[in-house]
């Protein structure tokens, strides 16, 4: 009787180890995905946290300081290619977008050529904070990998003002 004991203990035991190794073996992928959205998440907060945060009243007194038009060289220095990070601090919801000459490209949207659901927002009194991440030193390629990779960090699709997860290469 006990050798039965014996036998069945093991089988019970080796079936519980491929078990285990099939469970992980099929939630690897999940796991390395989370990995790899935690590390880019990090990265985006990094870069967006270096960066000076300031209020669309003060955005729009740096850029009246640019205009010396095109060529200017606060113009040119001022507005490069890189992300925007627009925060609505009313309604807690975040706009992520991009542009080659991204001062140009947040201004859009504070005088209502840009986004429409911000500009309405913005008019009627919502208080918001703007963040620009310069492509330059971000250690990105390509703008769309870094609205992208932002857009998914600050859940700017799913509970903010974009309507797409970023534009692909």
């Amino acid at each position: 009787m006990p050798t039965e004991s014996f036998i069945i203990l093991a089988v019970f035991a080796v079936l519980v180890i491929v078990v285990y190794a099939i469970y992980r073996f099929r939630t690897r992928k999940k796991r390395k995905e989370k990995l790899k959205n935690a590390k880019i998440k990090r990265k985006v907060n990094n870069l967006s946290k270096t960066k000076v945060e300031m209020s669309p009243s003060e955005f729009i007194a740096l850029r009246a300081q640019t205009f010396g038009g095109r060529g200017s060289r606060l113009h040119d220095k001022l507005n490069f290619e890189g992300v925007y990070v627009l925060f609505n601090r009313t309604k807690n919801k975040y706009y992520v977008g991009q542009g080659k000459q991204v001062l140009d490209r947040v201004n859009m949207h504070f005088t209502g050529k840009g986004n429409g659901d911000i500009y309405a927002d913005y008019k009627y009194g919502d208080d918001f904070t703007i963040k620009i991440i310069g492509l330059k030193r971000s250690g990105y390629r390509t703008l769309n990998a870094l609205e992208r990779d932002a857009i998914a960090t600050f859940d700017a699709c799913a509970k903010g003002y974009n309507k797409t997860k970023g534009n692909r290469n």
